[in-house]
């Protein structure tokens, strides 16, 4: 059985103008062990799809349907008390700010020692015993004494792995990370990422990384699905989907990469705006700004279907497979004359 069963989800918001669904129709799971990437342009509904698992949507205007089997048990419909112990000991979240997810009038250890004296029948000591092996373990020098320190007096860098720490304290098996390397510089960005996969490897925790950045995905990733404007329109292993992309919103992806192999002058984009999710389009959502599209995309949603040489790789598209495979061909080409 899965960790984490994800079935139909569907997320929508009640607002002054109208109802707005920001997931639709989502189905996932994920293994012991595992990386699950989701990736997509800002509002394409990648954190809205975790924050529903972790019922942190505001309850007033939240329309949800839809399964989130947590080792069985559905976390949508569980009582408040029983989703409070698994939020922070079985399942935790990384934030992508972590300024504003830390509190700055406490102390770091004051935090840590909170989220293990919630779950854990210890006492104070013990507790900040265990702040202190977090923060050494993630690579904050000198814990013993910077674990009375207030946010501010860390780095941005610094202050992501306070957030690691966190989120690892009480042993979770899922780690639910969105979006934690925007803030940060590359250097930084990859001995976050470099620290992320250690602890992994460490703690046996599952992880889910929510993020913009395909070079993350290449990165972290076992599996990898891709939303936009609430859908998923491809879901494959990052090796899939790096070497047969089957989706045009994952060619323009792939795309506007920067390339070292090319004199360009500027990135190649993908054309357009996002749609408003309070109106989509009709048909398939990428139609308005798809290079392929035909009178079918602009009247009928496409399925989310196998391909028709692996099974385990699903897209969303109504192109003929002629012209996917050689697209995704040129794709793969470009890549190995940037690889070498």
């Amino acid at each position: 059985m899965a960790l984490l069963d994800v079935k139909d989800l569907s997320t929508s918001f009640r607002t002054e103008d109208g109802i707005v669904t920001a997931v639709e129709g989502v189905s996932f799971s994920v293994e012991k062990g595992q990386t699950l990437g989701i990736v997509g342009e800002s509002g394409s509904g990648k954190s809205v799809t975790c924050l529903t698992i972790m019922g942190l949507n505001p309850k007033r205007n939240t329309i949800t349907s839809g399964e989130a089997l947590w080792k069985g048990d559905d976390l949508l419909t569980m009582k408040s008390n029983d989703l409070r112990q698994v939020r922070g000991n079985d399942i935790s979240m990384i934030f992508q700010d972590p300024m504003t997810s830390l509190n700055p009038v406490l102390t770091i250890g004051r935090q840590l020692t909170e989220a293990v004296l919630l779950h854990r029948d210890v006492t104070k000591k013990v507790a900040r015993a265990r702040a202190v092996e977090l923060l050494g373990a993630v690579g904050i020098p000198r814990a013993q004494t910077r674990i009375d320190d207030y946010p501010h007096q860390f780095s941005g860098g610094m202050r992501q792995r306070v957030m690691i720490a966190m989120a690892l304290i009480n042993d979770p098996d899922l780690l639910i990370a969105d979006e934690p390397t925007t803030a940060l510089d590359v250097t930084t960005q990859a001995q976050i990422l470099s620290l992320m996969k250690r602890l992994q490897e460490d703690f046996g925790s599952a992880i889910i990384m929510i993020t913009h950045d395909l070079g993350v995905v290449a990165e972290l990733a076992d599996d990898v699905f891709v939303m936009y404007a609430a859908n998923v329109v491809e879901q494959a292993t990052v090796y899939d989907l790096f070497s047969q992309p089957q989706h045009p919103y994952t060619w323009g992806l792939m795309g506007s990469l920067p390339r070292l192999d090319a004199d360009v002058e500027r990135l190649t984009q993908i054309p357009g705006q996002p749609p408003s999710l309070l109106n989509p389009p009709r048909g398939c959502r990428f139609h308005p700004r798809c290079p392929y599209v035909m009178e079918v995309c602009k009247t009928t949603v496409p399925a989310l279907k196998p391909t028709s040489r692996d099974p385990n790789h699903f897209e969303k598209c109504h192109l003929d497979e002629e012209t996917k495979e050689r697209e995704a061909a040129k794709l793969l080409a470009a890549t190995m004359a940037e690889a070498g």
